[in-house]
């Protein structure tokens, strides 16, 4: 579209190069049809022994058993060595020798994808991702941002004869624009907007500039990722957006916060908004490292793994209501609201060690060090991982299958979605329009979802956003630190 891109490399024949070039025609009328690509002379022999192909059966000859891997002795013909003796995953089918595993794979579901869609790659490595309310977006290793996005309507790729349509949409995946020369590490994704935070420790954002959300000290859009100048002079370590206000932290353990102020959601002691970033007071005996926004709330992880929270505690959603233990009743004195960052109040949340946390819209969920997972909140449809105590205010212990132990957790609108140390992907809450990556009906019961991935995994990275959830996994079993 601009006319530049880099130079073809003359290792590569006259023939490619030129018909590279033709199709890479500024003029759309110029470059050549499909049909027209594939009567192409070079393109010809490959179609041929393409089409060769099809229909063709392969034979298989029998290797004396002195052939064979040691360990495949012993076993009766025809069997396969199942998923969980191929390194512990239950969510993968064995693959096919000589076909090396992707970098890695980006899944998605929700908004009526009922079971997890691959997206593209562009052949690259992503470690984390983000969802917004429209966008889906990562990072990838070479520290670039990749987004996928919804094909305009009407539009698609021509189907080549004798293919099958996807019931699935199918999206487009691009690198962003406006980030060169610049390594992005992490992602976050609000409403319409997007905040990226550089190796140098430097944010930028882009998109919607209602709320002031994106820092620029004012309500006017943008288009590319520009940098938040007024924290020039801090090294921001984590950033989070929430629907339509942001939080960052610095690696001085100061916290920033700005966009929409409603329910105290930005921690400044009031509901006031601020397009530019205000810097947040914290007790003096916390060290904030990791920032968490959500719809109308937000919490800091500090580094003794203590959780502080403030804005909306509608269903006790933060943890702030006074509860010494789990037996007893709701207190009385209920916590609606705080306009500055508060410990957690709610047994066990305050005795526990936190490594992990996210906040949803109308509930939350924390993983200890001990790999238990806890939900508090609104349990109207499950999304606590229980079908008892549904009024309750008292946060409640999900019981995973097989006893299994989480790392990550990540909270949609009414549904959970948790990560466990062997790979395994667990749902629940609603299932209304594919919130639960499964087809039967949602329950408050935690069950696994079943990845396409052909080798053993890890799940490196998962966010929510209102009904979708995003998913990365790359091959191979390693421990990912949260």
């Amino acid at each position: 579209m601009s006319g530049t891109f880099a130079p073809i490399s003359d290792r590569y024949s006259p023939e490619l190069r030129q018909l590279i070039l033709s199709m890479l025609n500024l003029d759309p009328s110029k470059r050549p049809q499909l049909n027209e690509i594939m009567a192409h002379p070079i393109c010809i022999p490959a179609l041929l022994n393409l089409y060769s192909d099809i229909g063709s059966v392969k034979m298989r000859v029998e290797k004396p058993l002195a052939a064979m891997p040691a360990v495949t002795r012993g076993r009766p013909a025809g069997r396969i060595p199942s998923a969980r003796s191929r390194g512990g995953r239950t969510g993968y089918s064995p693959a096919k020798p000589g076909i090396p595993p992707p970098l890695s794979s980006v899944y998605t579901w929700g908004s009526g994808i009922t079971t997890p869609l691959r997206l593209p790659m562009l052949n690259t490595e992503v470690v984390q991702v983000s969802a917004g309310r429209t966008q889906k977006a990562g990072v990838t290793k070479s520290g670039r941002i990749i987004m996928w996005e919804a094909p305009p309507i009407g539009a698609g790729a021509p189907s080549l004869p004798g293919s099958v349509e996807h019931a699935q949409p199918q999206f487009i995946s691009r690198f962003l624009e406006g980030q060169s020369g610049v390594t992005i590490k992490h992602v976050s994704c609000g409403d319409l907007f997007t905040a990226c935070l550089t190796d140098r420790g430097i944010i930028m954002t882009f998109g919607s500039g209602s709320n002031g959300c994106l820092g620029h000290a004012n309500f006017n859009d943008v288009t590319q990722p520009k940098i938040v100048e007024a924290l020039l002079g801090y090294e921001i370590v984590h950033v989070s957006c929430g629907a339509s206000h942001v939080l960052a932290v610095s690696n001085e353990k100061e916290v920033f916060s700005w966009g929409r102020g409603d329910n105290g959601r930005l921690g400044l002691g009031n509901q006031e908004s601020h397009n530019s970033p205000q810097k947040v007071a914290i007790p003096h005996e916390y060290e904030p490292q990791k920032v968490m926004c959500g719809i109308d709330s937000s919490m800091v992880l500090t580094v003794g793994n203590q959780i502080l929270a403030c804005g909306s505690n509608r269903f006790n959603k933060l943890g702030l209501d006074q509860i010494s233990s789990v037996n007893e009743p709701p207190p009385e004195d209920q916590v609606e609201e705080a306009f500055t960052f508060t410990p957690v109040q709610s047994a066990p949340l305050n005795q526990e060690a936190i490594l992990y946390a996210d906040v949803g819209t109308s509930h939350s969920a924390v993983v200890t060090a001990m790999g238990q997972c806890y939900t508090f909140g609104s349990n109207q449809h499950g999304q606590l991982g229980t079908s008892a105590y549904r009024h309750s205010r008292v946060p409640c212990l999900v019981s995973a299958p097989q006893g299994l132990k989480a790392t990550m957790v990540a909270c949609g609108d009414a549904f959970t979605v948790a990560v466990c140390t062997d790979g395994q992907v667990l749902t629940w809450g609603k299932g209304a329009r594919g919130r639960l990556g499964r087809r039967d009906e949602g329950t408050g019961v935690p069950k696994m979802v079943q990845l396409e991935e052909s080798h053993p995994y890890t799940v490196t990275s998962v966010a929510c956003c209102h009904g979708n959830t995003l998913l990365a996994v790359k091959p191979g079993i390693e421990d990912v630190s949260v």
